[in-house]
């Protein structure tokens, strides 16, 4: 999982995890290594997850303008 997580590096990302409480983190992957994702959030905090605890990670959805979509349905 380690090695598929470092291709979203430097993205934008929506990270389903099992233990989250809204079933997803979003942010910027910044840094994939030990076996945990470091996420910037919009705010700019940083936050460490896990990958144990990753089922999937998604780039976040954009239009065709480029700009993010506000309803992301799954």
């Amino acid at each position: 999982m380690e090695t598929l997580a470092k291709q979203f590096a430097g993205k934008e990302c929506i990270i389903y995890t099992i233990t989250s409480n809204d079933g997803s983190v979003q942010g910027t992957i910044r840094e994939v290594s030990g076996g945990g994702l470091l996420i910037e959030d919009a705010s700019g905090q940083l936050q460490a997850v896990n990958l144990e605890y990753v089922t999937r990670i998604r780039e976040y959805p954009r239009s065709r303008k480029g700009k993010k979509k506000s309803v992301v349905l799954d």
